[in-house]
């Protein structure tokens, strides 16, 4: 019966969480338009993560969160290479950029917006 309610609790308190480190940057190309893919982790730790997605031309600075893992290693990392696949089979160019930190995105996610 217990059991029942620790994804509760996990679900709960996700949006509570300090996420911080990346490790997995993407820049995608197609002509004028740019798109980031990042994937964010919680410091120190592979899951809970989320992938954020970034329209850099059309819409400066707003993210998208497309996934999240909260216990599932691996998830966030296989979602991003099949989501990053997917748009360089629609003539996208995607590269995978340096590891820069996620300062702006942590606000966000401790406020608990998506």
């Amino acid at each position: 019966m217990k059991s029942r309610f620790i994804p509760l609790l996990i679900a709960a308190f996700l949006p509570l969480v300090s996420f911080g480190q990346t490790n997995g940057r993407f820049e995608c190309v197609y002509g004028d338009l740019v798109r980031r893919v990042e994937i964010v982790y919680e410091t120190g730790v592979a899951v809970p993560c989320e992938v954020h997605y970034y329209k850099d031309t059309e819409t400066p600075g707003q993210r998208e969160v497309l996934w999240r893992a909260v216990s599932e290693s691996g998830y966030c990392e296989r979602r991003t290479e099949a989501f990053i696949s997917q748009l360089q089979g629609w003539g996208w160019s995607c590269v995978d950029v340096a590891v820069a930190p996620a300062t702006d995105d942590t606000a966000t996610l401790e406020a608990g917006a998506p």
